[in-house]
């Protein structure tokens, strides 16, 4: 059993795309040696990844294929043979399996005999597979964005290579990609470790070696000591922690190699600015981490992630650097903030004619007079369902959202588009409704962020989205496979969430037929019941089974279908449950396949056998039971009253046969099956639910 090793060095790699590019490059290498048969069951596979390389460890690779024997088939026996004399075909054949003549044998088939023979292919060595298949898997990473880098060459990748290390125990393995070839030398961190290459002997020294020379090519481990470094230096400052940030760690565990951490500060007369404006300068623009206090008010420091460890004068001169940046920048946001508020937001409703949403949908006024209607279509069916909201509040807030991005401060913090409107509106004077509702209205900006917080942001963050899905769709612009220039996905996916977690009495397909023209409602409707089925399925965790069960009956009510898939979830481990849907399957099969007409009452008194009266009438007191279950909502309890019916059901099929040759009584008994699967199937289509055996 022999260890594999494989790193590609590069130039920086955006942090964005590593993580799925290490991923990526561990399953092509499993994927490769598992094709080729060279990986030892209980194999163990780690990836390695920094800004400047991509790594892979395979321990338990075969150092040779097996001989793999291999069954074929010739001509015909009688082509093969004329007299009992070998023909040029049957000599081809034996050539072309590696056999004499001698060694062919004749076998029967259903066309009649043929020739066949056993051919041994010998199994080619570890190294020669790889040599030859690795690089084909190199070129076949994806990368939002790639480059050529070799002038004449075609060859195209993330960055330029710059080394290869192709390591097979202690054997290189001449790899060949983008001009190099791979060998046993890696390269330690580009200012601490300096030029000089460093060679491994084996592939199992990788991670200790580089950790010699300042990297940390596991990204756990690099994570982890990201995260011990900012709360050592937190500690360094009285009375203060640094604010949790996911995504930031991910960053900068991605943009380092041998990270450190140091603490700046700045002047406290900043902490004037809006809060929102101060962390989004130090962490979009600065990839700072921002600090606060015991009461989680910001305090006036910052902690920046370096990619080196300086020593104490040069810290301070680091230090110097960071901080002077981030005070330029603070005093660009805070020129622009006190700019903008000469300009109050409805003067800025007249200039959003001048910024385009779209060539062919017209400029933000325009978009903002028709989220303003939607808003007042959404907002009467809320009011008419009795729910209370601000209907005057939503209306400016509706007039006013988008017109922060005529705003200075907008323009140079685009992050910041509707905060700064929110903020503006309440430093303005509007009301606390009306500014958190401009505040909110981007919201959710993903599966994992939260909704709006008010019952008019939601209105609103829903108005704007689908205004923006009908528009697109109008010019036939809808997302088509992997492409989706325009987010009209994300979009839907938070009007999905929205309507799933919020309280808003409202359906998809209300918010379709208000904001989209009959062209294109039903396709907008579809939409949105792909994205229905997303949210379940990735939002909630839910089986495929489950929600295809479930969005068989609808899905357009989206907290209904959320109650309905967990009803269904929690009752499926059931015996009783599991049997009832494996039945009603059955029914399904046999009135699809039926020829009569299924839809007629059922004829009691047609009903000759014990077992589909006592079917019948237990079927009919458990339908009244649970449609007044299912009125109320109270789907767990639906459940188990439909699970009841399997004795009843079991009974039906063992003594009764549905297709009796009596055209009455098959009709009738047809109509008993039509019946029962129409009566309970409101929660899902049981029919859809996978059932082992």
């Amino acid at each position: 059993m022999s260890e594999f090793l494989f790193e590609i060095g590069l130039e920086e790699v955006p942090a964005r795309m590593i993580a799925s590019a290490e991923a990526e490059l561990a399953r092509r290498v499993t994927t490769l040696l598992e094709r080729e048969r060279l990986i030892i069951a209980g194999a163990e596979v780690k990836s390695y990844s920094t800004p400047r390389r991509l790594a892979v460890l395979v321990s338990g690779v075969a150092a040779k294929q097996e001989d793999l024997a291999e069954e074929m088939l010739g001509p015909s026996a009688k082509i093969a043979y004329k007299d009992g004399v070998a023909t040029p075909a049957a000599v081809a054949f034996a050539k072309k399996a590696g056999v004499t003549v001698e060694a062919l044998k004749t076998v029967e088939t259903p066309k009649g005999e043929y020739l066949a023979a056993t051919s041994l292919k010998p199994g080619r060595t570890a190294a020669e597979v790889i040599a030859e298949a690795l690089p084909k898997e190199l070129a076949g990473i994806y990368w939002a964005k790639n480059m050529y880098w070799r002038p004449g060459k075609s060859e195209r990748f993330v960055r330029p290579v710059r080394w290869m290390v192709a390591l097979l125990d202690d054997a290189i393995v001449p790899v060949e990609f983008a001009g190099y070839t791979a060998s046993n030398a890696t390269y330690g961190h580009r200012v601490l470790a300096g030029p000089n290459a460093i060679t491994l002997a084996q592939p199992v020294e990788y991670a200790a070696t580089l950790e010699k020379a300042f990297v940390l090519a596991d990204v756990e481990a690099r994570r982890h000591k990201i995260r011990k470094a900012l709360d050592h230096v937190c500690r360094t400052l009285p009375n203060t922690r640094w604010r949790e940030d996911h995504e930031l760690v991910d960053k900068m565990t991605h943009l380092t190699e041998w990270p450190s951490v140091i603490a700046g500060g700045f002047e406290v007369e900043y902490l004037t600015l809006p809060e929102e404006v101060l962390v989004t300068v130090m962490r979009d623009h600065q990839n700072y981490f921002a600090v606060e206090s015991a009461d989680c008010k910001l305090a006036p420091h910052f902690l920046a992630v370096l990619n080196t460890v300086a020593k104490p004068e040069g810290e301070a001169v680091i230090r110097h650097g960071n901080e002077r940046v981030l005070r330029a920048r603070f005093n660009d946001a805070r020129f622009f903030w006190e700019f903008d508020q000469r300009v109050p937001l409805l003067e800025r409703v007249e200039l959003l004619k001048k910024v385009t949403f779209q060539k062919e949908l017209g400029s933000y006024a325009a978009k903002s007079e028709r989220v303003s209607e939607l808003c007042k279509r959404l907002a009467n069916l809320v009011i008419q369902r009795l729910m209370d909201l601000e209907y005057n509040a939503l209306l400016d807030a509706a007039s006013l959202a988008k017109t922060d991005l005529t705003s200075e401060l907008v323009k140079e913090f685009t992050e910041l588009q509707g905060i700064v409107g929110g903020l503006y509106a309440r430093a303005q004077r509007f009301s606390p409704v009306t500014a958190d509702a401009i505040y909110d209205h981007y919201l959710p900006t993903s599966m994992d962020s939260p909704i709006p917080r008010t019952v008019e942001g939601q209105i609103l963050a829903l108005a704007d989205k689908a205004d923006t899905i009908a528009g697109m769709f109008s010019l036939g612009l809808e997302p088509t496979g992997s492409k989706d220039p325009f987010a009209l996905r994300r979009a839907a996916n938070g009007i999905v969430k929205i309507l799933a977690e919020s309280k808003l009495p409202l359906t998809l397909s209300e918010i379709a037929l208000c904001s989209a023209s009959d062209a294109v409602k039903p396709r907008i409707i579809a939409f949105f019941a792909e994205r229905v089925d997303f949210y379940l399925r990735e939002a909630r965790g839910q089986a495929y089974d489950v929600v295809k069960a479930v969005l068989a009956v609808g899905g357009d009510d989206v907290r209904d279908a959320i109650a309905r898939a967990e009803a269904v979830t929690g009752a499926r481990s059931s015996a009783d449950f599991a049997a009832i849907s494996a039945a009603f399957k059955r029914m399904k099969n046999i009135l699809a396949q039926a020829s009569e007409v299924k839809m007629q009452d059922v004829d009691l008194a047609l009903l000759n056998a014990p077992e589909e009266k006592a079917l019948a009438e237990r079927s009919a007191v458990v339908a009244a039971s649970v449609e007044a279950l299912q009125d109320e909502r109270r789907y767990d309890e639906s459940l188990v009253e439909i699970a009841s019916l399997r004795p009843q059901v079991d009974a039906f099929f063992d003594a009764v046969m549905v297709m009796a040759p009596e055209p009455e009584i098959r009709a009738n008994r047809l109509a008993l099956l039509a019946r029962i699967t129409g009566d309970f199937s409101r929660i899902a289509d049981f029919s859809e639910i996978v059932v082992a055996g």
